[in-house]
């Protein structure tokens, strides 16, 4: 079968290449004919006879036998543009200069007049310019008759905002479209010269600022972002103004990938992301590559979560010597070693390894730290759900707090260069469980400095979009069942970031570090979450409150309204990068530290969670009040923990 359907796909393109040909033969006889007839005066050709023959015949050899070594009946002339115009032009070019120097030499005036080859060269390209753009016209002719003809209730209408190359582009894709699902309306351009004029008889209806007016009243399906140039800031806007109509929102990717993409435009064209909407640029803290990981051997304990996979990945584009990674679960740790054994290309001399461990087992820790000899380490794996937390505030302890120092203990012992461990804001004046236990993580980590030789940091940031259990994907999931969208509070507010930006921020805070920093992410503004609720549910083609209902829950144990990034005390210094900060390392007495850690574990041992919230107030002092005792009975006894 396969052979039968390449010989057809073959004898067509012989067919066409004829057929092309013909028309060729057609064309340049007409036009040498005509030279003749109007440069000679030959009203009798008898007298001319012989010459005339023998010059017509070399003159269409010579211009086929170009034609065809330029490869001009191999281009697909319905989608011509200016290339191939520039190539039919060179083409009569060349084969008019070998017809002219033959003729001079062969034919010597008077028999062909010195003017007759120059006009026939002018006449040849003039009609096989005009015959591709009839071919061209023709076929989009044919097109939009065809599309024309397909019935309005069948087509999507489209609006297309932004009217330039981009644009126009995505409006002649569409034309081109197999199933012709689409009906492009009009443009909307924030450049007013632009507004009431036409492209491709496409009007250019109004502004970005009218896009709802003009929706409606044209009865807009879809909306197409080509505006990939512009700022985040911009698109956030924009997004926003879309997201008050009905329309589906789909934007068209960066210039970059449509230029050098041999997919068609249409195929790039994604759903707008609640990123899109966050109001702020992406941070670029500048992560290049640099010495700092190459041929090394670096491991990442959480590995195969949202944050430790996203790290697996920017690590391995640093080119380590070795990649140690490092996960309890099978599933993940699997999922992320054959990514990255499909997608290391050039990068195979990159020994990678995958351990399935806990960071609470120390004697396997210490097992995993001799085998490979690790010079730098990214500590991800911790337990992050607030609410479940506050139900299992011993879990907590065991993964995140012994966790934590099982592997920092491991790192000094084996003369690791330098520790990273991921942080959250919510260890800053935490009134959770979770935070609470990241806070003495990060004491952790300042108090191993003071005794160890290896480099120990942190890196705070705020919610990262897309990560396992973060908000948008059960807003999603809650849309996806009719409703209604729960959210806790009207006015709690988070700072977020997405994957790539925390990432990022970890390898710049592991290349800059000293030793007892805490860094942290300039995130811009906090986001109101109902906004986002509000804002995802238009984008899913819903009118809040109407089609799909938002739902106050109330806060969640442990919840805060607002999330901050440093304590008081910590201060906040510059760094050489612009978007990244230190906060000054507080002073922590190890000895005191250790020692209470070890009252902790006892407690954790014996799951006590009263005992362990009690020393958790002990250790991180504005970590809440002592509510959270009667907080946790009032979980058990409600029997539920809310959504995460």
């Amino acid at each position: 079968m396969k052979l039968s359907l390449l010989g057809s796909i073959g004898s067509k393109t012989r067919h066409r290449k004829i057929l092309l040909m013909l028309a060729d033969f057609l064309l340049i006889t007409l036009s040498y004919l005509a030279s003749w007839m109007v440069l000679m005066r030959i009203i009798d050709f008898a007298d001319y006879y012989l010459t005339l023959i023998l010059s017509a015949v070399s003159f269409i050899i010579i211009f086929l036998l170009v034609f065809l070594f330029l490869g001009m009946y191999g281009s697909l002339w319905r989608y011509a543009e200016a290339h191939e115009f520039l190539k039919c032009l060179l083409a009569t070019v060349l084969a008019a200069g070998i017809f002219i120097t033959i003729t001079w030499f062969w034919l010597r005036p008077p028999f062909v007049a010195a003017r007759v080859p120059i006009i026939v060269y002018f006449l040849s390209s003039m009609m096989a310019g005009i015959s591709t753009l009839f071919l061209r016209m023709a076929y989009r002719a044919y097109r939009t008759t065809r599309t024309g003809r397909k019935s309005s209730a069948d087509k999507l209408k489209v609006m297309i905002v932004g009217a330039g190359e981009t644009g126009n582009a995505v409006l002649l894709d569409l034309y081109r479209e197999p199933k012709r699902r689409y009906e492009v309306i009009c443009f909307a351009d924030d450049d007013i010269n632009k507004v009431g004029r036409k492209i491709q008889r496409v009007k250019v209806e109004g502004t970005t600022e009218e896009i709802p007016k003009i929706a409606s009243r044209l009865g807009i399906d879809v909306i197409i972002l080509a505006v990939p140039s512009a700022s985040n800031a911009d698109k956030s806007r924009i997004s926003n103004i879309c997201a008050k109509t009905k329309c589906q929102l789909k934007k068209v990717p960066d210039l970059y990938s449509l230029v050098t993409d041999a997919t068609s435009i249409m195929a790039q064209i994604t759903d707008v992301s609640i990123d899109d909407l966050l109001g702020r640029d992406v941070v670029d803290v500048g992560v290049q590559k640099s010495d700092y990981l190459s041929g090394k051997t670096v491991l990442i304990t959480g590995a195969g979560g949202s944050i430790g996979s996203e790290l697996c990945r920017q690590v391995l584009s640093q080119s380590p010597g070795k990649l140690v990674m490092v996960d309890i679960s099978e599933n993940n740790l699997y999922d992320i070693q054959q990514e990255l054994l499909r997608t290391r290309g050039q990068r195979k001399s990159i020994q990678l390894f995958a351990e399935v461990a806990s960071v609470r087992d120390e004697n396997k820790m210490d097992l995993i730290f001799e085998r490979y000899r690790p010079q730098v380490v990214y500590h991800a794996a911790a337990h992050k759900h607030v609410p479940l937390m506050e139900f299992s505030p011993e879990e907590a302890v065991k993964n995140n707090v012994f966790g934590t120092l099982n592997v920092a203990r491991c790192a000094d012992r084996h003369d690791v260069g330098r520790f990273v461990m991921i942080s959250t804001d919510k260890a800053v004046n935490p009134i959770n469980v979770m935070g609470a236990t990241k806070r003495i993580c990060e004491m952790v980590i300042q108090s191993m400095q003071q005794v160890s030789n290896t480099e120990f940091v942190a890196v705070r940031f705020g919610n990262v979009l897309g990560s396992n259990g973060s908000v948008i994907p059960l807003f999603k999931d809650q849309i996806a069942a009719g409703g209604p969208v729960t959210v806790t509070h009207p006015d709690i507010i988070r700072y977020f970031m997405t994957i790539s930006e925390a990432v990022s921020l970890v390898l710049v805070a592991g290349e800059m570090a000293k030793g007892g920093e805490i860094f942290v992410l300039d995130m811009g503004e906090p986001v109101k979450i109902l906004d986002l609720a509000e804002s995802l549910i238009r984008l899913s083609g819903y009118e809040p409150y109407r089609d799909i209902g938002i739902k106050f829950v109330g806060l969640r144990p442990g919840e805060k309204l607002y999330e901050e990034l440093l304590m008081d005390e910590e201060g906040l210094n510059k760094t050489r990068n612009q978007k990244v900060f230190i906060g000054s390392p507080i002073n922590i007495s190890p000895e005191y530290l250790f020692k209470s850690l070890q009252e902790l574990k006892t407690y954790a041992e014996k799951n006590d969670a009263e005992e362990i919230l009690k020393t958790l107030h002990e250790l991180v002092p504005e970590y809440g009040e002592m509510e959270s005792v009667s907080v946790w009975e009032k979980i058990i006894s409600k029997g539920s923990l809310g959504s995460e």
